[in-house]
Formats: C-alpha cells, structure tokens, sequence
C-alpha cells in the first residue's frame, strides 16, 4: 500500500541557476512508496515549476524571507487549513534560517521538517568555513571577509591571483586583477549585501557530493558527482557520477563531525595531488540531486521517510557513470494561470 501524503516544496525556479525544487518533486514522485499530493510554495509569478501540472498539483505564493517568521507562519498556516500539510522541503539557502526557527512551531501544527539545526547550519557557513576546516582537519582554502570597501586594497598581500569573490547566500566571481576584484565586489554586494568573502583560488577538478545524514552522525546516502559542463556562473550543467572512496570518506567525515540533519552538497575541488578542498557546504539538496534517484539512491525520498519518523537504512551502491545533462523546454501556459497566481497568490 502506498502512503499519501502531502507535501510542500519551494524553489520551482529553472533560471541558469535553476532551484532543487523540480528535480526534489521528480525524485519524490518516482518512489513506489508514496502517493503524493505536491503543494509548490512559490515567491516569483514566473517559477516554472509552479506551471508544471504533472509535478506540482497547487502553488501557493509565500512571502519572501527578507519578510520574517511572522508573515510565513502566517501564510503557512494559512495554507495548512486549506491543505493539510504533513512535510514541508525548503530548498532556498536564503529561506531556511526562517524555516529552521519555526520548525518547532511547524511540528505544533502537525508539520514535519527535516532540517540541520542552527549549529549545524552556521558551522558550514561560508564566512566561517576555513575556521571548521581547521577544526575538523578538512582541507579548505583561506578566505577573508570583508566589511567595508577599503579592505579591499590589503588583499594583495595576502592572495595571489585569482581571487575568488563570494557572495553570502550565492555567486562566485573569479577575479585576475585588482579592479576586477572591485567590480565583482560591488556587483556581488548590490545583490546579496555585507560581508563579502574573497577566497584562495584552488586550481582542479570540480567535484560535488550530494550527501543525506539522519542528524545522529550517519549518512544515509553519498553521491559523488564530477560537472562535465560549466555555466559562466560556475553551475554544473552536466555531470556524471563517481566512483572515488577518497570523496565518500571526505562526505562521510562530514556528516559524522557535524551530525548532518537533512540534505546537504559539499562543493570539493580536487587538486592534481588528490587533496579534496572543501570549497562550499550548501545546507539543502543540490539541483542535480534528480542524479541521485537515478542512480538508485534517492535521497528526497529517503529524507520524506526520514521525516515521518521512519529509519532507513544507509545506501550501499549506486550505479557508477550516471550522466544527467540540463537542457532548455519551452513550457507553454495561458495568461489566465499568470494572473491567478499573480493576483490570487494561489494556482
């Protein structure tokens, strides 16, 4: 018997720097032991996956994080009367310091989560990456963070070229002068605010692990994937899996120290002498994470199990060599179900 269920899910984007939202349905949908009923949670009238009726069954609009805890709670409760959610995914870095806050008071209301808590989600941050790296003997590049333009200038001593510019939430810029530096700076601050990090470059291969940890320090699946395509914006457009200890011991290692609760990706560029730097811990599921459900271990689905109080055991294998390649789809809809949402803030 297949258990229904209802769940919400946000990031429906499919920008070049698409949401995990989709690919997260998608995986969800394919696992034999759920009959589900998709809530998409939208914040833009033009997230394709709130149009995706196959996938997504009602969109509701939510409000965006900058808004605070109170205006979700009230738009999701709002929600919950009319749909009766059982599990919410967030899967925007932005929103889930907000949904972490309110996991306790989702769970009142009969709503499950399955989120890192905030010593969890705050060790991996990036402005405080090199200091975990350095606790937990990960080899992570040095970075500076930076407060205030003037800064800017006593980088120069302390890196060579490149440089690599960061936003707080998202972007990465590599820059091979000063005044590159500074455009990127300014480019980055307009859209993500103070501080800026401003990181060592690591040259080699790029790696990402998708990883799922049951928050008592075992990883319930690791996935290691190489991008085979890259956007300007540094997003794997393709990529394949992985067959490499070295990475799976390095994810493994990860979600033990930290006791990892939910999805996360850790961003690993592999030097030409095989040391893994950690580049990035992304708290959520990645973009690619449909890969892992195709390679025979799904972790949306064993997250949802996760989250209705089930314990799943660890995946042992996974089929090396799985390729995905992102591509471009012209979804048609009507200007009726542009306006719905746009005025209704429902579809």
């Amino acid at each position: 018997m297949k258990r229904k269920i209802i769940i919400g899910v946000t990031a429906l984007n499919a920008i070049d720097s698409p949401g995990p939202g989709v690919a997260v349905i998608r995986a969800i949908r394919e696992c034999p032991d759920f009959d589900v009923r998709i809530i998409g949670l939208s914040y833009e009238s033009l997230e394709p996956g709130l149009y995706m009726h196959d996938l997504v069954d009602k969109t509701y609009q939510i409000p965006y994080p900058s808004a605070g805890t109170d205006s979700l709670l009230n738009r999701l409760k709002y929600i919950h009367e009319i749909e009766n959610l059982e599990l919410i995914i967030p899967n925007f870095d932005a929103e889930l310091y907000n949904f972490i806050k309110l996991s306790d008071q989702l769970k009142a209301l009969g709503i499950a989560t399955f989120l890192p808590d905030f010593e969890q989600f705050e060790a991996r941050d990036k402005i405080k990456l090199f200091d975990f790296g350095k606790k937990f003997d990960f080899f992570v590049p040095e970075d500076k963070i930076i407060h205030e333009f003037r800064e800017l200038k006593k980088l120069e001593d302390e890196f060579d070229y490149p440089m690599v510019v960061k936003g707080k939430f998202y972007d990465a810029i590599i820059a091979n002068t000063m005044d590159q530096v500074e455009k990127a700076y300014h480019k980055i601050l307009a859209k993500w605010g103070l501080p800026i990090i401003v990181q060592e470059f690591i040259k080699g291969t790029e790696i990402n692990i998708a990883a799922l940890g049951d928050g008592l320090g075992n990883a319930i699946s690791i996935i290691p994937m190489r991008k085979l395509y890259i956007t300007d914006k540094g997003k794997a457009w393709a990529g394949i899996t992985l067959d490499d200890e070295t990475l799976i011991e390095l994810a493994r290692k990860f979600v033990t120290v930290t006791k990892w609760r939910g999805g996360c990706e850790l961003e690993v560029m592999l030097t030409q002498d095989g040391k893994p730097y950690i580049m990035e811990v992304n708290p959520r599921f990645p973009a690619w994470i449909y890969l892992t459900a195709a390679a025979g271990q799904n972790q949306p689905a064993a997250l949802v199990k996760m989250a209705l109080g089930e314990k799943p055991q660890p995946y042992a294998d996974y089929e090396v060599g799985k390729i995905f390649i992102r591509y471009s789809w012209d979804l048609i809809t009507d200007i009726r179900e542009f306006q719905k949402i746009s005025g209704n803030g429902e579809l």
